[in-house]
């Protein structure tokens, strides 16, 4: 069995297993040197800005729901009650920035302004286009791609939600200017796609896969079993390739009931759970895709990737009042506390406090990656939330007001130390455009470099201020 730093077994039908890092196969010579795992970066997207303080036309003063009640260090007391106070199991790895300002592109609207620069930093090929708008340039997940990624694999980019709608569906990762990438959608597809590389499953694999039913970890059995019997893994290692084992298990037991349930589905003329207009079942995808990114991460096949949840303004999603059980209006009308896409509908009763229930599902969401990140140790003892960060942020500031400014960031992890952690902070740069410097400083805490090799400080629009948010840098 040949042996490297990333190992992949090979079995049955093509099939392939990447698994995570194995300490005692390493030579002794590398181990410490290069004993954890490389930076990452997870970013999760949500529409619509968030349930913040704010006065609206429609509702008058609107209470803060959002953000922790003071700056400085997180105390469960700071949080409580707040969205982001879902996160508090994993507030001692958060890192609250808020003053993020996006600059007011002419898109020809605010959700194409948000969501297409949210992760390029530029503004639109052609202005005033509105829902035919492309953004300007690379988004900082395909340049961590081209540039860091083995073999220069591109980054991971899934979409759950319904397909097409505003801004097309899949509307946040860029390969160059005005050049929109495709999304990864049914998460057995991306699934098949990580465990099989750029080619996927040969058709033997697919059919004990799909037909069969039988695990990954079953088609690579002897290999396995090799494996685990070689003297050189410690009990670390052991605990560390058990866990990955469990993982690949309980994702491949998910996406079997979700196959199942979507032949029903089928049956009575549905769309499947990733092609949902229904919140619960789309926020369901978009955790087993924040599955398959964490084991691509653990695995060192990728060092980035985009989740992104709901078409352009998230129009076409329903997410459930917890308080009644019931479907709620679309988040896009909640969002603008009417019943219309535009101000035309009639004021939708306590819509900030619906909006709120949104970010609060969103903050679970967030929550489930980070429990994910924690869940594998590294060979270096730390866990994988340690070498990355994981990015839950947002288009817009608030909901009515389509703001550019204040757009909520929430960072967890510390990218091997570079970031801040368990505190809230002001990003410097007063109300001028500061976005662009947030994407740098993830990109240098990630391993991007500007030209001189220093940090990266010129993503994105050339016209913006350059630099990366030192307040953010531990």
């Amino acid at each position: 069995m040949k042996l490297s730093r990333r190992m992949v077994l090979k079995g049955l039908g093509g099939t392939m297993l990447s698994l995570p890092f194995l300490e005692g196969l390493m030579p002794r010579t590398a181990r410490a040197a290069d004993s954890g795992a490389l930076p990452f970066a997870i970013f999760f997207r949500q529409a619509n800005g968030v349930a913040s303080a704010q006065t609206t036309s429609e509702l008058g003063a609107e209470p803060e729901r959002f953000w922790p009640r003071t700056l400085g260090a997180l105390t469960a007391e700071s949080i409580a009650g707040r969205a982001v106070g879902v996160l508090n199991d994993h507030r001692a790895n958060l890192l609250l920035v808020r003053n993020v300002n996006m600059k007011d592109y002419n898109y020809g609207d605010g959700h194409a302004r948000g969501a297409l620069q949210g992760l390029t930093a530029r503004g639109p090929v052609v202005e005033g286009a509105g829902g035919d708008s492309e953004s300007g340039g690379e988004s900082i997940d395909h340049r961590i791609g081209r540039e860091l990624n083995p073999q220069q694999r591109d980054s991971l980019v899934f979409y759950a939600g319904r397909r097409g709608g505003w801004l097309g569906g899949p509307c946040l990762s860029y390969r160059s200017s005005n050049v929109r990438r495709a999304a990864l959608h049914d998460p057995w597809n991306a699934y098949q796609t990580m465990i099989g590389g750029p080619g996927g499953l040969t058709p033997e694999a697919r059919e004990q896969l799909l037909v069969r039913q039988r695990s990954v970890n079953d088609l690579v059995k002897a290999q396995l079993q090799a494996l685990q019997q070689r003297p050189e893994l410690s009990a670390s290692d052991h605990e560390r390739l058990d866990l990955h084992l469990s993982n690949v298990r309980d994702l491949e037991v998910a996406l079997s009931c979700r196959m199942r349930a979507d032949q029903e589905l089928i049956l009575q003329q549905q769309a499947p759970g990733y092609d949902s207009t229904d919140g619960t079942e789309v926020l369901a995808t978009a955790r087993l895709h924040m599955d398959i990114a964490v084991m691509a991460m653990a695995c060192g096949t990728n060092r980035a990737a985009v989740i992104q949840v709901g078409n352009g303004n998230d129009g076409d999603t329903r997410y459930r009042n917890p308080d009644t059980g019931q479907l709620m209006e679309n988040f896009h009308y909640v969002s603008h506390r009417r019943s219309s896409h535009d101000s035309s509908g009639g004021i939708i009763t306590g819509s900030d406090l619906l909006h709120h229930h949104v970010d609060v599902q969103f903050a679970s969401t967030f929550k489930h990656l980070l429990d994910r990140l924690v869940a594998y140790q590294m060979p270096d003892g730390k866990r994988l939330i340690e070498h990355g960060v994981a990015v839950w942020y947002n288009d817009l500031g608030n909901g009515p007001a389509h703001s550019a400014r204040s757009v909520p960031f929430v960072l967890a992890g510390s990218c091997n130390g570079f970031f801040k952690q368990g505190v809230y902070v002001e990003a410097s740069g007063g109300g001028n455009p500061n976005h662009n410097r947030m994407l740098n400083t993830i990109g240098t805490a990630v391993g991007l470099r500007n030209a001189a090799g220093g940090n990266l400080d010129d993503f994105g629009d050339p016209a913006l201020t350059k630099g990366v948010l030192s307040e953010l840098i531990a």
